[in-house]
């Protein structure tokens, strides 16, 4: 007798990553011991102006998670919907910070449902120590001077102050 081989159980988790912080890096440590595979999904969106390209954060991401063979890292644009689909996943992971995130994130949830109801959507709140923790604030913090190196990985940390310096306020890019 054969055993039919299992079903692997994969994740997406997409976001923009612009940069990709320990917070998110949380989120994956965690979702990856409640999946077989935990794919981050990066999204290709024309209409954000982000502070790395598309091809910079994969390559961060893959730095920050390389001791992780069950984590992928990949890039999607149009309906997360279908690239769960083609990725052969069922879950997508959205990490919740605070009540503010929430009613956003439902109302996605909902809508991805609606889109395509085998697809499940799977909170996960980040660690405390990382609940204020956003790309967007750590953008800012190193823009304006400060040490974002308690919030995001070494290499990651180094990026950002490099790609701060040169976008200092008063220089023309």
């Amino acid at each position: 007798m054969t055993v039919p081989p299992t079903r692997q159980l994969v994740a997406v988790y997409p976001g923009t990553f612009d940069p990709i912080t320990y917070g998110h890096l949380d989120i994956i440590e965690r979702g990856k011991r409640l999946f077989d595979r935990v794919v981050v999904a990066i999204l290709e969106n024309a209409e954000k102006q982000p502070l790395f390209t598309v091809e910079e954060r994969v390559e961060l991401i893959r730095e920050a998670t390389a001791g992780s063979p069950n984590v992928t890292v990949d890039t999607f644009s149009g309906l997360l919907v279908d690239y769960v689909r083609r990725s052969g996943a069922h879950v997508i992971v959205r990490g919740l910070r605070a009540i503010s995130d929430f009613e956003y994130e439902f109302q996605m949830a909902l809508m991805n449902r609606r889109l395509d109801a085998r697809v499940e959507t799977v909170f996960m709140m980040p660690a405390e120590a990382y609940s204020y923790v956003s790309s967007r604030l750590v953008k800012e913090v190193a823009f304006l001077g400060g040490d974002v190196s308690g919030l995001v990985p070494p290499a990651v940390a180094k990026a950002v102050a490099a790609r701060a310096a040169t976008r200092a306020p008063g220089r023309k890019e």
